[in-house]
This record gives structure tokens, C-alpha cells and sequence, in this order.
């Protein structure tokens, strides 16, 4: 570095607020720098790079991500300098072999791994620069003393290591408006990297097929920050939404349980009821649901569809001989088109459904079909209930089926906006 000369470098922008302020006081200065850019920030703000050349300063590479290069392979660190090269062409037209490591200061810091980084980057055709005086701004020491670690001891040249992204950057402004009349008085020269250096193709023009590239780069990196901003402002959302939900819930149900029981007019006549059993590889619990079923105090016909179980169910139905139990099957179409089948076959007005695991109450089917006493009912929920509640899945079972439903059709219920009622559940014909 030529006596007397010094220059300015700038890392981790550019930033939309503090970039152009340090823009601002090199121009009234009349001081030029040089900026090492990471690419993420480059596509993001490409009209912070087109005014950092409009005004005559050099541009550097400092990473995509600001990755520490010690701690990456070849493979991570050429896709990192060739990415900022890629967003420099999309937004100002030009590319740069200049490489600023992120987290490197002098050449006396550098450790083994850091000195293998630099050697990769330099051998990949790319030139680093590191620093002579390193002002540690990004620590806020304060404005006096970023201007003092910035001020060389003697007359030999130095390259000066600043910030102007990455962080609150406000004494680095205050530190320069300070700095450059001071080091002016004492004869230096500020100029940029490659003109200090002879270094006349460190930045060149890109080609077109760079640009296109870069474009599309800079496209990508902002649609991604977009999405991430989006995905942040939706869970806020969410958050909010669960929030009100829950109130809600917790007001309605509370409604709802200072309710007095519903009494019913008159008691339902006493009718057989159809109960439904949809049944998918039940072997194991089909016994015990066909005989809670049969011992319900009501008059109850049972249907078992076979939804094509490949295991026992069917044989299992079969060996048990038990009456008023009809046993249909089919090949494999899902829960519902198996309570469809066992509708067509239903020669009762009221019919109860049920899961192939579900355990009834000798009363649950005389409860059921009582709220039809009265005309305006059309199909009645039950309250099922997780009897195996021993292990965490029980128990998390256990709890979706209270809020579900319990809590969330006690708020349906006093809001009049009852959905479809799920299994267990009966209708009328």
C-alpha cells in the first residue's frame, strides 16, 4: 500500500439504513471506499449497489450468507463467492474478484483453518483482502474510539476495516464524520482497494448470461425473504386467531354448562334401533363392541360391514353366533361408503353408528334415541371416551377427544352452528 494512502472497507452491508448514510458523509467528503457486499443483502437491495457505483466506490465479495469460510468445505465456498458474484451482475452489471472472509481482521488473527479458507478462495481465482487496522465498530466502543483504531500510527499506507450493515451502525457514522477532516489534515489520500493496489480488472463488466443469472438470483433471494416475512406474519396471525378461539370456547362451554339439562317432552316410544358397525382389521376388539352392543337396554339390530379386513374380523363375527347380528361384506372403499352399505340395508327408523373398537354402555343406545321424542331433533351426538388412557397416547387421545368432543360442540351448540355429527351418532329415517 502506497504511503500515506488509506482505505476505506466496508463489510456486512449493504443495509437500507445505515449504508446510505455512510454514503452520505463519503460524498461530502469526497472519499471513496471500497464495500464488500453479501449477497443476500445485494439481491435484496440492489439500488443501494447501483447508487454505491453511481458515487465511484468499489465493490467486494464477502460471502452469500456471511459464512465463516474456516468452517466450510471447497464445494460450500465456491457456491457462496460464485452466488455474490451473481447478485453483483443482476444489479449493477458487474462482477468482482475481490473477497473480504467474513469474520477476518488482520493477517496476524488468522488461525491454520482461517489461512486453508484464504488459500481456497485465492486459488479459485479470487483475491482477498484483509486489513491493516481493524476499528472492532461492530462492538460500539463508541465514536471516539472507532475513529482512533482507524487512524494509522504512521505515514505507511493501511487498509481500515468498518461496517455499514450487520447491526446498529450509528457511531460508525458519527466515527467517519470525525475521521475523514482528521485524516485529511495529515496529508492522506483515501482511495479504493484496486486503484491503491494497480488492481485494474478486480471489477469487471458481466456478461449477459451473468446478468440473466443474476436476476434470476436476486428474484429468488427476495421471493424467499417475502415468504419468510409472510410465513412470520401468518403464525402472528394464527397466534392471535387461537387465542380469540379459545376464549370463545372457553366462554360458550361456560354458557353452556350453567345451562339446566334439557328435559324431553315425552318419552320416545319403545322401537328397535339399528346400530351400525363399520369394521377395518378389528379382530382383536370386534367381540367386546358386538357384545356391549347386545347388552344395551334397548331393542338393538346390529349391521357389521366388513370395509375388506385382511386380517380375522369377518371370522371373528361369524364364530360368535349372536343374534340379531348381520354381517356384510365388501371390498375395501373407506368408512363412509361402509356406513353407506349398512343404510341400504337398515330396515329401522332410528340408527345408531359406531366405530369397530367402541365399548357402549348398557344405556348409551336407550340415551341416544330419546332426544328424538322431540320432532325437531334430526341426529344426536354422543360423548365418546378414550378408555385406555395409560400411556402419552391415550392420554393426548383423551384430551382431543374432550375438547373435540366436549368443549367445541358446547360452543357449537349455544353459537347454532352445529356441524356434521361425527360417530358415535344416531339418526332418524
Amino acid at each position: 500500500m502506497p504511503d500515506k494512502t488509506v482505505v476505506l472497507t466496508f463489510d456486512d452491508g449493504p443495509d437500507p439504513r445505515w449504508t446510505p448514510q455512510v454514503l452520505d458523509v463519503l460524498r461530502r467528503n469526497d472519499v471513496k471506499a471500497t464495500f464488500f457486499v453479501t449477497g443476500v443483502s445485494a439481491a435484496q437491495h440492489p439500488d443501494l449497489l447501483e447508487r454505491i457505483v453511481a458515487d465511484g466506490h468499489e465493490v467486494g465479495l464477502h460471502t452469500f450468507t456471511h459464512v465463516d469460510l474456516s468452517q466450510i468445505g471447497e464445494t460450500r465456498t465456491s457456491l457462496e463467492l460464485d452466488q455474490t458474484r451473481l447478485a453483483l451482475a443482476g444489479a449493477v452489471g458487474r462482477t468482482s474478484t475481490l473477497v473480504r472472509p467474513p469474520y477476518s481482521a488482520t493477517p496476524d488473527a488468522l488461525d491454520d483453518d482461517d489461512l486453508a479458507a484464504v488459500e481456497r478462495v485465492v486459488a479459485s481465482g479470487h483475491l482477498v483482502l484483509l486489513s491493516d487496522l481493524d476499528t472492532e465498530d461492530w462492538r460500539n466502543p463508541g465514536p471516539d474510539a472507532i475513529a482512533a483504531a482507524a487512524t494509522p500510527k504512521d505515514d505507511r499506507g493501511a487498509v481500515v476495516l468498518m461496517h455499514d450493515g450487520g447491526g446498529d451502525r450509528s457511531q460508525t457514522v458519527t466515527a467517519l464524520e470525525r475521521l475523514l477532516p482528521a485524516l485529511k489534515e495529515q496529508g492522506r489520500q483515501f482511495r479504493t482497494a484496486g486503484d491503491a493496489l494497480g488492481l485494474t480488472d478486480a471489477v469487471q463488466e458481466a456478461g449477459p448470461v451473468e446478468r440473466s443469472a443474476g436476476v434470476a438470483v436476486s428474484l429468488a433471494v427476495r421471493a424467499a425473504a417475502f415468504s419468510t416475512e409472510l410465513m412470520g406474519w401468518l403464525v402472528v396471525v394464527s397466534a392471535i386467531l387461537a387465542l380469540l378461539r379459545a376464549v370463545l370456547l372457553l366462554g360458550t362451554t361456560g354458557i353452556h354448562a350453567r345451562r339446566k339439562p334439557g328435559r324431553h317432552a315425552r318419552p320416545l316410544p319403545p322401537q328397535p334401533v339399528t346400530v351400525i358397525v363399520p369394521a377395518y382389521n378389528e379382530e382383536t376388539g370386534i367381540e367386546a363392541t358386538l357384545r356391549t352392543i347386545l347388552a344395551s337396554t334397548a331393542d338393538v339390530r346390529v349391521i357389521v360391514v366388513d370395509d375388506g379386513s385382511t386380517d380375522r374380523t369377518s371370522e371373528v363375527v361369524r364364530s360368535l353366533h349372536l343374534p340379531h347380528v348381520v354381517l356384510i361384506r365388501q371390498p375395501n372403499a373407506g368408512k363412509a361408503a361402509a356406513l353407506n352399505t349398512g343404510l341400504r340395508h337398515c330396515r329401522t327408523e332410528l340408527v345408531v353408528m359406531v366405530d369397530g373398537d367402541t365399548v357402549l354402555e348398557p344405556d348409551t343406545v336407550h340415551e341416544l334415541v330419546q332426544p328424538f321424542a322431540d320432532p325437531r331433533v334430526g341426529a344426536v351426538s354422543g360423548n365418546a371416551k378414550v378408555g385406555n388412557r395409560s400411556g402419552l397416547l391415550g392420554r393426548w387421545q383423551h384430551i382431543e377427544y374432550v375438547i373435540g368432543f366436549n368443549l367445541d360442540r358446547r360452543m357449537y351448540d349455544v353459537m347454532q352452528c352445529m356441524p356434521p355429527c361425527p360417530v358415535p351418532w344416531v339418526g332418524s329415517g
